[in-house]
């Protein structure tokens, strides 16, 4: 578990930042995160809006053909993400001429990955740690202003290849001050970030969280009980989530105090079921729902 304030962020998105204007990003250049949720992710998506380029966040469940398309499609110039993920992007990495550097989180498996064979032809190594080395001398981002290009979310692919939707820096603000409105979200707040970071309802969670101050635990969950686990753990005050994660989050068993500190939770992306709405109102009874929808485009705009 890794504790970072409002402080200590900002000063890794501002090393981020530098790091990546030592690297050559020009201004809108994109670059494609593909990892967990982890503090790294965030940087990354952060340091290159600060840096005055585009972050791409990429789900971490697509496996090497999918991440070949959206590095295409997007025109990634920089990849950002662990050792043991570019092992499996080792072929695919060759049909992407536009990508330039790839940096690679964990420090222990990048010593081996730096000092191996390229990735591919062009691609150049770099490790988190020299990315954001305090002794980097800062430097300034591209200038940028609201309607700008600021990320660009590819959306599932149900009905073909994934679809990139582009987002402004004013699109982001607006779909934090209206998420954060509504729920309420305060300084005080202790919300769960279960959903993918890659999805913009996921995203919002970090969004609403920085405007409002909030504190955001980040969870890659494995089973269901550990979403409760960590409820109850963390005195979790807000969680978003889909209908069947609430299903099964329905159907869990609750110690008596898990869910009395929770003021709301929230359900996007499909119908949530009368039965499930009944039985996590038991589990969290002090908690209001929220039923939202929205479009990429638009975030979380209607509830």
């Amino acid at each position: 578990q890794v504790l970072v304030g409002y402080g200590q962020l900002a000063e890794l998105l501002a090393a981020t930042a530098t790091g990546l204007l030592g690297l050559g990003l020009g201004p809108r250049d994109r670059v494609a995160v593909y990892l967990p949720k982890t503090v790294e992710t965030v940087a990354s998506f952060f340091g290159t809006a600060l840096a005055g380029g585009v972050f791409v966040p990429v789900n971490p469940v697509l496996k090497a053909p999918q991440v070949a398309h959206i590095l295409r499609d997007s025109g990634a110039r920089v990849l950002v993400t662990s050792g043991g993920r570019l092992a499996g992007l080792t072929d695919i990495l060759r049909t992407t001429p536009d990508l330039q550097w790839i940096v690679l989180t964990d420090d222990a498996v990048a010593d081996e990955a730096v000092a191996g064979a390229p990735a591919g032809p062009g691609h150049r190594q770099l490790r988190w740690s020299e990315l954001t080395a305090p002794a980097n001398a800062p430097r300034a981002g591209h200038r940028s202003i609201d309607g700008d290009l600021a990320a660009i979310f590819y959306t599932s692919g149900s009905t073909g290849l994934p679809k990139g939707v582009m987002l402004s820096h004013r699109n982001i603000v607006a779909g934090a001050i209206s998420v954060a409105s509504y729920l309420g979200n305060h300084q005080e707040d202790r919300i769960l970030s279960v959903l993918p970071l890659s999805f913009d309802a996921g995203f919002s969670q970090l969004t609403a969280g920085f405007l409002s101050g909030a504190e955001v635990t980040l969870l890659d969950y494995l089973l269901a009980r550990d979403v409760v686990r960590t409820v109850a753990q963390h005195g979790i005050t807000g969680i978003t989530g889909v209908p069947p994660l609430w299903a099964q989050l329905a159907d869990q068993e609750w110690p008596a105090d898990a869910g009395r500190s929770v003021r709301y939770f929230a359900t996007t992306g499909g119908v949530m079921p009368r039965a499930v709405l009944g039985k996590l109102r038991q589990a969290m009874p002090a908690a209001a729902p929220f039923l939202m929808y929205g479009l990429t485009e638009a975030f979380r705009s209607t509830y």
